[in-house]
C-alpha cells in the first residue's frame, strides 16, 4: 500500500513502514553471535561478497492473487509456445500502460464506474455520488469465480465471470470537487470516503472476444465499511469484540482497508484487512480513562497509542452512529465495553469470507485465523485427506508469516459445495494458528499459538485470558514464542506446480547491519536523486518447502527466491544478477497463475520511481535449493543466506509497466489462460487540491488520457489484458 496525500496520520509516512512491533525477539544473527564471533570487514554500506516498448497503453494497446489451489500441475506449453517467450517492456517514467508486442490492455472498470441500472454514468469531476452502487477507489487484490451461461458457478468458465475486488483506501483528492474540507468533515463528504473503501463483486463477460462489465447483473454488489458482518470462530462472542453496536460480541460492521484475496478451494473470496487500525482515534486521556489496564499494551502493539489521530477523520462528521464508532477511546461507564466503541478496533484486522454467487449469505470474519495486518491468504494444495494450510503475512516492519491448519480433513465434494460460506465454517473456525520460525541454516519452524503453551499463557508484557484473546492479539503472542521478524511479510502464493510457498518481503527502511539474519540479510544504502535510502531498500521474495509435502507439518526449509534491485547495484546487493530486463524494487502483489505455472510479481516501489513507474514481471520458479549458499556484508555484520538459481533472460523478464504515481495489484487470470486481469492503484496520488484546476499538473492523467471515460482526472482501474492471437498469457 502507498503513502496516501490526505490528513496522512503518522507523520504521512506509509503506514506499512511504521514498526510496531517492540518485542525483544532475537533475529537469526543472534543466534548465529552465540556460536561465532561476528568479522568486522566493512563499514558503512554493503560490500560485495561471494558472488525498447514493444507494445504500449495509454490505452491503445498500485501485499490476491490467483493462486487458486490444484493438485494437478498446470499444462505444460504447447509445441507452438514458450513460456515467457514475449518481448521484455522497457522500463519507462511515461503516463502510459505498457505491454508486449502482441498483446492489447483494456481498461474495464475505473472508480466511479456505476454497478447498476439507474446509476448515472461517472463523471470524474468530484460530483459524482452513491459509491455505494459505484466502483469504489484504490482498486488491489482481485479473484476471479467463473460463471455458466446459465449464471450457477462454473469453475471452468472463461468466457463469463465474477471478478471480487477489493477496493483499499482512496485518494481524496479526486474524490471531492475543489479536494477535501478538512475537520470537522461534511457528512456528505465522509459518507463517500466511507462507501469508496470496501470490496465489489463485479460481472464480466465476453462478447464478440472482449470482456466487459455487465452493468444489470443480478450478481454485482458493494461491501463497504457500513455492511454488517458475523464474527466467527474463536473470538466470535467474547468480551474483547463487545461493542455499543453488538452488544453480544458476534457481529461488526464492514472490511476496512482491503489490500490482498485468497480463494478457497470451495469457491469463495477471502480478503485480507491491512491498514485498518490508522481509521481510528483515541483520546489524549484514554490509558487512565481505561485504567491502564492491558488493553493499553494491545492498542499500543497495535499502532494506536492514546491521542493517534485518525487518518480521514470520520468521527469529527457528526454524532451519528456510523461516525462515532471511529472512537476507539473508552467513554462509556460499562465494564465491558457495550455502551461505547472502546472495543471496536477488535472487529477490524482478519480474513473476510464473501461467497461471491449469494448475496443472501452471511459474510464472515475469520477470527481463529488471527488479528494483524492482513495482505491475502494463499492455501496449501488441497489433498483428500490432509488438512487444508492457509498462508498469511503481516504487512509491516518487523512483523511475522503466519499460517493456519485445519482440523478437518479435504473432501472432494466440498470442491462444489452449495453451501460455501458453511464450508468455510469447516475448515476455517476449528484448527490451529501458527507463526514462522525462520533458522540461520536454512530450516524453520512453526511454532503454535495458543493459550496452552507456557509462553503465551504466562507472558509477562501482556496477560492473556484464553484463546480468542491469543488470536484478537495475535501479534503479541507471536512475540511471545520468539517469531521471526521480518522485512514486511506482504501477498504470499503457492506454487500449482511444487506446493512450495512464496511471500514477498516490500523492503525495510529500519534494517540495519546489527538487525540482519539469514532470511532478511541485506542492509545496504541506496541513492535516489540526491536523497539516501537505507535498510533493505528493494526487497526480496522468500519461498518455503513444507517438511515431507505436509501441511500440517511443523518444519520448513527456505530460501530467498529473488533479491530486488537495481542492475546498477553491486554484487552484493544485486544478489539474484538482475539486468535490464528484470530489475525490480519493492515486490508487492504475487501470484501464479494455474493454467501456465507463471509466478507473476508486481510492485508498490518508491524507491526505484526516479528510473521507472510500477511494474509487474513474470517468473519461472524453480524449487527451495536450486540456488546456492551465498556470503552477505552488512556493516560489520557477516552472515551466509540461501539465494535460489540466478535469474535469466528464460526464467525473468518484465511483462508491463504501468503509468505515473500508481500501484500494479491484483492479479487474476480466466481459466484458459487467455485473459488476465491487473489492477492500477492510485495513478497521480502525489497530486494535490492546488493542481485541480489545471489537469496538466495531474501527476497522471491515466486512463483518461487514453480515451477511457469522462473527465480529466485519474482513476484506479482494472485492466484486462489479452494476447492479439488468441494464446495463453506469458507465452
Amino acid at each position: 500500500m502507498s503513502k496516501n496525500n490526505f490528513m496522512p496520520f503518522d507523520g504521512g509516512i506509509d503506514p506499512d513502514d511504521i514498526g510496531n512491533n517492540t518485542s525483544p525477539n532475537e533475529s537469526i544473527q543472534d543466534v548465529l553471535n552465540a556460536r561465532m564471533s561476528r568479522r568486522s570487514l566493512l563499514r558503512g554500506g554493503v560490500g560485495g561478497a561471494g558472488l525498447a516498448f514493444l507494445g504500449s497503453f495509454g490505452l491503445t494497446a498500485c501485499g490476491g492473487g490467483s493462486d487458486a489451489p490444484t493438485v494437478s500441475t498446470p499444462p505444460p506449453a504447447t509445441p507452438t509456445e514458450t513460456l515467457l517467450g514475449f518481448n521484455p517492456v522497457a522500463k519507462s517514467l511515461a503516463d502510459l500502460f505498457s505491454v508486449p508486442a502482441g498483446y492489447t490492455a483494456s481498461v474495464i472498470y475505473a472508480c466511479g464506474d456505476p454497478l447498476f441500472n439507474g446509476v448515472a454514468a461517472a463523471k470524474n469531476d468530484g460530483t459524482d455520488t452513491d459509491y455505494d452502487q459505484r466502483s469504489g477507489d484504490c482498486h488491489d487484490g482481485m479473484e476471479y469465480f467463473g460463471l455458466s451461461a446459465a449464471g450457477a458457478p462454473d469453475a471452468n468458465a472463461s468466457d463469463r465471470a465474477l471478478l471480487g475486488i477489493n477496493h483499499e483506501y482512496i485518494t481524496p483528492v479526486f474524490l471531492h470537487a475543489s479536494g477535501p474540507t478538512a475537520n470537522p468533515r461534511p457528512v456528505d463528504e465522509a459518507d463517500k470516503e466511507i462507501d469508496c473503501h470496501g470490496v465489489a463483486i463485479v460481472e464480466v463477460k465476453k462478447t464478440a472476444g472482449k470482456f466487459a462489465v455487465v452493468q444489470d447483473s443480478t450478481f454485482n454488489r458493494r461491501i463497504t465499511p457500513n455492511t454488517v458482518i458475523e464474527l466467527s470462530g474463536a473470538a466470535r462472542g467474547n468480551d474483547l469484540m463487545k461493542t455499543q453496536f453488538s452488544t453480544d460480541g458476534t457481529q461488526t460492521r464492514g472490511t476496512l482497508n482491503n489490500c490482498g484475496t485468497g480463494k478457497t478451494p470451495w469457491g469463495t473470496l477471502l480478503t485480507g484487512e491491512e491498514n485498518w487500525a490508522g481509521y481510528f482515534t483515541r483520546g489524549a486521556a484514554d490509558n487512565a480513562a481505561r485504567g491502564n489496564d492491558k488493553t493499553v499494551a494491545s492498542l499500543n502493539r497495535y499502532g494506536r497509542a492514546q491521542g493517534a489521530a485518525s487518518r480521514y477523520g470520520w468521527q469529527t462528521a457528526g454524532a451519528d452512529d456510523r461516525f462515532a464508532r471511529w472512537v476507539n477511546s473508552k467513554t462509556g461507564a460499562s465494564a465491558d465495553g457495550t455502551d461505547d466503541y472502546r472495543n471496536e478496533m477488535n472487529g477490524q484486522g482478519y480474513l473476510t469470507e464473501i461467497d461471491p454467487y449469494n448475496k443472501s449469505v452471511a459474510i464472515k470474519k475469520r477470527t481463529s485465523l488471527g488479528r494483524f495486518a492482513h495482505e491475502g491468504a494463499a492455501f496449501s494444495r488441497p489433498v483428500v485427506g490432509k488438512p487444508l494450510a492457509v498462508y498469511m503475512g503481516d504487512d509491516s516492519q518487523g512483523e511475522y508469516v503466519y499460517k493456519w491448519v485445519s482440523t478437518e480433513t479435504w473432501i472432494e465434494s466440498d470442491a462444489t459445495a452449495t453451501n460455501r460460506i458453511a464450508t468455510g465454517d469447516k475448515y476455517l473456525d476449528v484448527g490451529k494458528l501458527y507463526v514462522a520460525k525462520y533458522k540461520p541454516d536454512g530450516s524453520g519452524e512453526w511454532i503454535e499459538l495458543t493459550f496452552s503453551n507456557p509462553l503465551i499463557s504466562g507472558y509477562v508484557t501482556y496477560a492473556f485470558a484464553d484463546q480468542a484473546d491469543v488470536v484478537v492479539n495475535a501479534r503479541l503472542a507471536a512475540d511471545a514464542v520468539g517469531a521471526t521478524k521480518m522485512d514486511r511479510p506482504e501477498w504470499c502464493a503457492t506454487s500449482p506446480t511444487t506446493g512450495e510457498v512464496y511471500f514477498t518481503m516490500t523492503n525495510n527502511s529500519s534494517r540495519n547491519a546489527g538487525t540482519v539474519d539469514a532470511a532478511n540479510p541485506r542492509a545496504y544504502s541506496d541513492t535516489k536523486g540526491a536523497a539516501t535510502q537505507s535498510g533493505n531498500v528493494h526487497g526480496h521474495i522468500i519461498r518455503m518447502a513444507e517438511t515431507g509435502d505436509d501441511p500440517a507439518a511443523t518444519g520448513f526449509r527456505w530460501d530467498v527466491f529473488l533479491f530486488g534491485a537495481e542492475e546498477t547495484s553491486p554484487a552484493g546487493v544485486n544478489l539474484s544478477g538482475l539486468t535490464a530486463i528484470n530489475d525490480f524494487s519493492s515486490p508487492d502483489g504475487l501470484a501464479f497463475t494455474p493454467s501456465t505455472g507463471i509466478c507473476w510479481i508486481q510492485t508498490d516501489d518508491g524507491a526505484y520511481t526516479d528510473v521507472t513507474n510500477c511494474m509487474m514481471l513474470a517468473a519461472l520458479p524453480g524449487k527451495v535449493g536450486d540456488g546456492s549458499t551465498k556470503t552477505v556484508i552488512s556493516g560489520a555484520t557477516t552472515l551466509n543466506t540461501y539465494v535460489g538459481k540466478e535469474a535469466s533472460p528464460t526464467t525473468l523478464k518484465r511483462f508491463l509497466v504501468g503509468p505515473k504515481q500508481q500501484e500494479i495489484t491484483g492479479i487474476c487470470e480466466s481459466p484458459d489462460g487467455k485473459a488476465i486481469f491487473v489492477n492500477v492503484q492510485h495513478p497521480g496520488e502525489n497530486t494535490t487540491a492546488a493542481d485541480l484546476p489545471d489537469p496538466t499538473k495531474y501527476g497522471s492523467r491515466w486512463p483518461a488520457n487514453a480515451g477511457y471515460g469522462a473527465g480529466q482526472r485519474p482513476r484506479s482501474a482494472t485492466v484486462v489484458i489479452t494476447k492479439d492471437d488468441g494464446g495463453r498469457i506469458g507465452s
